[in-house]
């Protein structure tokens, strides 16, 4: 894969809600990028890694990708967080927000949707605003695309790359 952007890795945050956070993404290695698509791996405190994929553009499903994988490189699952961004051009800096709904695609096929709890007490307590009716639209559209069977191509981009 060849990206569209140069390679220079650009700024990126990730914003959470619960706890309200916004960290810097320092350690993110980027794989690939074009206007479309931002691929980053990077480990994690527990003994596995990650690659993300996420699809700033105008995809109706904004959510990251995420392949974790145990130490010895078996795939846990895919973990899907819902997501928002804003992207400044000035500075080539991402903020990912993260919508708090999040979709687990398990190897066998087993689908796990959760943190609906905290999308709830986010709407509670107005963190969400106007963001909750997207957390759900997205949430519904990526959950149609796994069950239509096209989650390979939210997958593909990451496949393209070796994992740990």
């Amino acid at each position: 894969m060849k990206g569209v952007f140069s390679m220079k890795r650009p700024t990126l945050y990730r914003k959470r809600l619960i706890p309200e956070e916004c960290i810097l993404l320092k350690d993110d290695e980027l794989l690939y990028r074009d206007e479309k698509t931002i691929i980053t791996r990077w480990n994690t405190l527990k003994p596995k890694k990650t690659c993300t994929t996420v699809s700033p553009a105008t995809s109706s499903t904004k959510a990251s990708r995420s392949a974790n994988f145990k130490a010895d490189g078996t795939q846990i699952c895919w973990y899907c967080d819902i997501v928002t961004h804003s992207y400044d051009e000035a500075t080539d800096t991402y903020v990912f927000t993260d919508l708090l709904a999040d979709v687990l695609v398990y190897p066998d096929g087993f689908i796990k949707v959760v943190d609906l709890d905290e999308l709830s007490e986010a709407n509670e307590t107005g963190l969400l605003a106007e963001n909750l009716h997207k957390a759900l639209r997205t949430t519904n559209a990526l959950l149609t695309e796994i069950y239509a069977g096209r989650f390979e191509v939210f997958t593909a981009p990451i496949n393209a790359y070796d994992h740990p």
